[in-house]
Protein backbone atom coordinates (compact mmCIF):
# COMPACT_ATOMS: atom_id res chain seq x y z
CA UNK A 1 0.00 0.00 0.00
CA UNK A 2 1.02 3.76 -0.68
CA UNK A 3 2.63 5.38 2.06
CA UNK A 4 0.35 7.90 1.27
CA UNK A 5 -2.39 6.42 1.70
CA UNK A 6 -1.28 4.63 4.55
CA UNK A 7 -0.49 8.32 5.80
CA UNK A 8 -3.94 9.49 4.93
CA UNK A 9 -5.78 6.90 6.34
CA UNK A 10 -4.01 7.34 9.55
CA UNK A 11 -4.61 11.36 9.83
CA UNK A 12 -8.29 10.12 9.51
CA UNK A 13 -8.61 8.22 12.34
CA UNK A 14 -6.99 10.37 14.57
CA UNK A 15 -9.21 13.05 13.49
CA UNK A 16 -12.29 10.63 14.39
CA UNK A 17 -10.76 9.68 17.40
CA UNK A 18 -9.90 13.37 18.76
CA UNK A 19 -13.38 15.02 17.33
CA UNK A 20 -15.08 12.66 19.65
CA UNK A 21 -13.02 13.10 22.83
CA UNK A 22 -13.22 16.62 22.92
CA UNK A 23 -16.98 16.37 22.88
CA UNK A 24 -17.20 13.71 25.54
CA UNK A 25 -17.74 10.22 25.44
CA UNK A 26 -18.05 6.84 27.02
CA UNK A 27 -14.88 5.17 27.80
CA UNK A 28 -14.84 2.03 26.61
CA UNK A 29 -12.04 -0.38 25.85
CA UNK A 30 -12.63 -1.14 22.33
CA UNK A 31 -12.51 2.57 21.44
CA UNK A 32 -9.69 3.04 23.65
CA UNK A 33 -7.54 0.86 22.31
CA UNK A 34 -8.37 -0.17 18.76
CA UNK A 35 -7.13 2.81 16.95
CA UNK A 36 -3.69 2.58 18.39
CA UNK A 37 -3.41 -0.84 18.25
CA UNK A 38 -4.62 -0.41 14.25
CA UNK A 39 -2.15 2.18 13.69
CA UNK A 40 0.62 0.53 15.12
CA UNK A 41 0.01 -2.49 13.23
CA UNK A 42 -0.16 -0.20 10.10
CA UNK A 43 3.06 1.47 11.34
CA UNK A 44 4.90 -2.24 11.71
CA UNK A 45 3.34 -3.93 8.61
CA UNK A 46 4.96 -0.65 6.70
CA UNK A 47 8.18 -1.50 8.42
CA UNK A 48 8.36 -4.99 7.66
CA UNK A 49 8.13 -4.31 3.76
CA UNK A 50 11.21 -1.49 4.12
CA UNK A 51 13.66 -2.96 2.79
CA UNK A 52 17.65 -1.72 3.36
CA UNK A 53 16.95 -0.13 7.07
CA UNK A 54 20.41 -0.14 8.72
CA UNK A 55 21.08 -0.55 12.40
CA UNK A 56 20.99 3.36 13.26
CA UNK A 57 17.46 3.16 11.67
CA UNK A 58 16.59 1.23 13.46
CA UNK A 59 18.30 2.32 17.04
CA UNK A 60 16.66 6.02 15.84
CA UNK A 61 13.38 4.08 15.55
CA UNK A 62 13.95 2.61 19.49
CA UNK A 63 14.69 6.09 20.62
CA UNK A 64 11.43 7.29 18.58
CA UNK A 65 8.92 4.45 20.01
CA UNK A 66 10.01 4.98 23.78
CA UNK A 67 9.60 8.55 23.57
CA UNK A 68 5.77 8.36 21.59
CA UNK A 69 4.73 5.98 23.89
CA UNK A 70 6.05 8.23 27.00
CA UNK A 71 5.12 11.56 25.82
CA UNK A 72 1.49 9.89 24.85
CA UNK A 73 1.23 8.22 28.61
CA UNK A 74 1.71 11.86 29.72
CA UNK A 75 -0.49 13.33 27.52
CA UNK A 76 -2.90 10.72 28.92
CA UNK A 77 -2.77 11.79 32.26
CA UNK A 78 -4.03 15.27 30.90
CA UNK A 79 -7.08 13.73 29.93
CA UNK A 80 -10.43 14.15 32.05
CA UNK A 81 -11.93 11.01 32.89
CA UNK A 82 -14.95 11.06 35.75
CA UNK A 83 -17.77 8.93 35.72
CA UNK A 84 -21.28 9.27 34.41
CA UNK A 85 -24.35 6.80 34.39
CA UNK A 86 -22.64 4.46 36.18
CA UNK A 87 -19.98 4.29 33.74
CA UNK A 88 -16.32 5.52 32.81
CA UNK A 89 -16.18 8.94 30.29
CA UNK A 90 -13.34 10.88 28.96
CA UNK A 91 -12.77 14.29 27.73
CA UNK A 92 -10.11 16.55 26.53
CA UNK A 93 -10.34 19.78 27.25
CA UNK A 94 -7.15 23.00 26.62
CA UNK A 95 -4.94 21.48 29.07
CA UNK A 96 -4.64 18.15 27.05
CA UNK A 97 -4.23 20.31 23.89
CA UNK A 98 -1.48 22.22 25.19
CA UNK A 99 0.23 19.38 26.30
CA UNK A 100 -0.05 17.61 22.57
CA UNK A 101 1.24 21.19 21.41
CA UNK A 102 4.47 20.70 23.74
CA UNK A 103 4.47 16.58 23.03
CA UNK A 104 3.97 17.55 19.11
CA UNK A 105 7.02 19.88 19.05
CA UNK A 106 9.58 17.39 21.00
CA UNK A 107 8.30 14.57 18.59
CA UNK A 108 9.47 16.61 15.20
CA UNK A 109 12.38 18.07 17.04
CA UNK A 110 13.20 14.28 17.44
CA UNK A 111 12.27 13.43 14.12
CA UNK A 112 14.43 16.65 12.72
CA UNK A 113 17.22 15.61 14.87
CA UNK A 114 17.37 11.52 13.63
CA UNK A 115 17.06 12.64 10.10
CA UNK A 116 20.10 15.06 10.63
CA UNK A 117 21.60 11.96 12.21
CA UNK A 118 21.14 10.04 8.95
CA UNK A 119 17.68 7.94 10.22
CA UNK A 120 16.12 7.18 6.42
CA UNK A 121 12.43 9.22 6.52
CA UNK A 122 10.86 5.46 5.35
CA UNK A 123 11.98 4.38 8.91
CA UNK A 124 9.81 6.47 10.79
CA UNK A 125 6.14 5.43 9.40
CA UNK A 126 3.52 8.07 10.45
CA UNK A 127 1.31 5.38 11.59
CA UNK A 128 3.61 3.86 13.55
CA UNK A 129 4.17 7.29 15.42
CA UNK A 130 1.02 8.12 15.93
CA UNK A 131 -0.44 4.68 17.19
CA UNK A 132 2.41 4.67 19.62
CA UNK A 133 1.55 7.64 21.18
CA UNK A 134 -2.19 6.88 21.81
CA UNK A 135 -0.53 3.54 23.46
CA UNK A 136 0.86 5.64 25.68
CA UNK A 137 -2.05 7.41 25.95
CA UNK A 138 -4.82 4.86 26.50
CA UNK A 139 -2.39 3.04 29.07
CA UNK A 140 -2.34 6.37 31.11
CA UNK A 141 -6.09 6.62 30.84
CA UNK A 142 -7.23 2.93 31.40
CA UNK A 143 -5.27 3.41 34.68
CA UNK A 144 -6.95 6.42 35.58
CA UNK A 145 -10.01 4.86 35.03
CA UNK A 146 -8.85 1.79 36.88
CA UNK A 147 -8.10 3.78 40.38
CA UNK A 148 -11.77 5.26 39.88
CA UNK A 149 -13.43 1.75 40.64
CA UNK A 150 -16.34 2.63 37.83
CA UNK A 151 -16.73 0.37 34.89
CA UNK A 152 -15.88 0.26 31.45
CA UNK A 153 -18.71 1.59 29.49
CA UNK A 154 -20.08 -0.81 27.57
CA UNK A 155 -19.29 -1.46 23.51
CA UNK A 156 -22.00 0.82 21.45
CA UNK A 157 -23.80 -0.26 18.41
Amino acid sequence: MNGWVLGAIAVVVLVVVVVRRVRGEPLNARDLWAPPVVLTGIGLWTLAHTSGLRPADHTWLLAGALLGVTLGYLRGRFVVVFARSGFLWQRYTGRTFAVVAGTLLLMAAFGLLATRLGMRPEARPIPLSIGLSFLGESLAVTLRGRSLGVPFAPEQG
